[in-house]
């Protein structure tokens, strides 16, 4: 279980130091949603690109915790290129594996490395704040 745990960190420290789809949308195609945890600090901007019901393009950019930044970051590449209801039903996976709840581990590839932090219930504010915003950018689009 140390290597595995070891290779969840590591993950999530390659996703804080190089995080991916990182940068502002250029045009005024996108939907943009900020969010922000006061008790932390942590601070997200998503901004998707929808066409025909599929993520086209998708940027995150912020401030906040290895947590947070990673996890946006690896959301990022998961929902890129899905459905806005796929992505809508890994977001919920996600949240279900914070929440302890049974989930189905191959949906959830990479952002099965914030597993552990359903231990810390103050962090799984950190985890979802991403995943927050993404839903909340997919309704603006509906």
């Amino acid at each position: 279980m140390t290597q595995l745990k070891t290779l969840y960190r590591q993950i999530i420290l390659d996703h804080y130091k190089k995080p991916r789809n990182l940068g502002k949308p250029t045009d005024s195609s996108y939907t943009i949603i900020h969010q922000n945890n006061p008790s932390c600090g942590d601070d997200i901007t998503i901004s998707i690109k929808v066409k025909h019901g599929i993520i086209e393009d998708i940027k995150q950019e912020g401030s906040g915790c290895s947590i947070c930044c990673a996890s946006a970051s690896i959301m990022s590449e998961m929902v890129k290129g899905k459905t806005t209801e796929a992505a809508k039903d890994l977001s919920l996976e996600f949240s279900k594996m914070l929440l302890n709840q049974t989930i189905n581990t191959e949906k959830l590839d990479e952002a099965i490395a914030f597993e552990g932090v359903k231990d810390f219930p103050a962090r799984i504010k950190c985890a979802t704040l991403g995943w927050k915003a993404l839903e909340s950018a997919i309704k603006e689009e509906d």
